[in-house]
């Protein structure tokens, strides 16, 4: 993966980052992965939790010099980074993926996975035909018409067919702002989404760039080189002014500046979202894209959570 020079290897000998400009309060360098420590830091992180004001006081002087800021989830089963099992040796480099083919690489994969369960129901339903077995076969006749509605209404309103990258958005706000705003928010206990929030400080071009320049695991199970995933950040960064604001174990949080004003643009965005993080819709939560949709007109804060 293409990097920036780190800055971090100078705070080993400069805890307060004064020779970077910077004035940090007691933290710790990171560089555990996997398979031992990485040849460098990955992260700066603070011992104490954040509070409101802690991202606008030390994340504009970290991206200054090249050390973008983000919000690590420690309170939660899993630890904090160090026993995440960061696997930097796996992410690429986000800039050498193009978005769209990636979300269609991944929206044909999970349509097809869900097709082929109704597939299942059908050869299912073909061995109960030749055994006779008349009220099993009525059954999984059922069931296969219960599977086919179901990939239609999760699809609703489109196919099986990729509807297409969602228009950009106008922005509401300051990008960095917004982000400032949503990060305050993650530091208050009744926020929902993290146990304990510690700022860090990423080595990254861009805030798109976060979970691959630390090699993050978290959609691990959907993908094992999140570069690709942070590809599709990329393009979320240019249309609707997203800022990676908050990383769990395998939760993702992100701020919007620009989230889309109309149900019919959510909408083309909800595919985007299902593609990017199928378990937003097949785990929990709304059981249609129409309805996922719903959630993201003018919601400052999407969220994303792999199982």
């Amino acid at each position: 993966m293409a990097t920036l020079p780190n800055p971090l290897p100078k705070l080993a000998t400069d805890p307060s980052g004064r020779s970077l400009g910077l004035q940090l309060p007691p933290g710790r360098l990171i560089d555990e992965t996997d398979d031992g420590p990485w040849h460098e830091p990955l992260l700066w992180q603070a011992e104490k939790p954040a509070a409101p004001g802690t991202w606008k006081a030390l994340g504009a002087p970290g991206a200054r010099v090249g050390l973008l800021p983000v919000l690590m989830d420690v309170g939660g089963r899993q630890g904090g980074p160090t026993e995440w099992d960061l696997m930097p040796r796996l992410a690429s480099y986000p800039g050498d993926h193009d978005a769209e083919d990636v979300l269609v690489d991944y929206w044909e994969y999970w349509t097809e996975d869900e097709e082929e369960e109704v597939e299942e129901v059908e050869e299912v339903e073909e061995v109960e035909q030749e055994e006779g077995e008349g009220e099993e076969k009525e059954g999984a006749a059922e069931e296969e018409g219960e599977g086919e509605d179901e990939l239609a209404e999760l699809l609703a309103p489109f196919g099986s067919a990729w509807p297409g990258l969602a228009p950009a958005s106008t922005p509401t706000a300051d990008p960095d702002t917004r982000a400032a705003q949503v990060a305050d928010s993650l530091t208050e206990a009744a926020s929902g989404w993290f146990k304990e929030a510690r700022l860090a400080l990423v080595p990254a071009r861009r805030s798109a760039d976060i979970p691959a320049a630390i090699g993050w695991t978290g959609p691990l199970n959907h993908d094992n080189d999140v570069a690709r995933l942070c590809a599709v950040l990329r393009t979320w960064e240019d249309r609707f002014g997203i800022r990676v604001v908050g990383l769990g174990f395998d939760i993702l949080v992100v701020s919007v500046a620009a989230p889309p004003s109309t149900l019919a643009d959510a909408e083309v965005l909800a595919a985007e979202h299902f593609a990017f993080c199928p378990d937003n819709l097949t785990q929990s939560g709304p059981t249609s894209l129409r309805d996922y949709a719903k959630h993201l007109v003018g919601n400052p804060t999407w969220s994303f959570w792999w199982d």
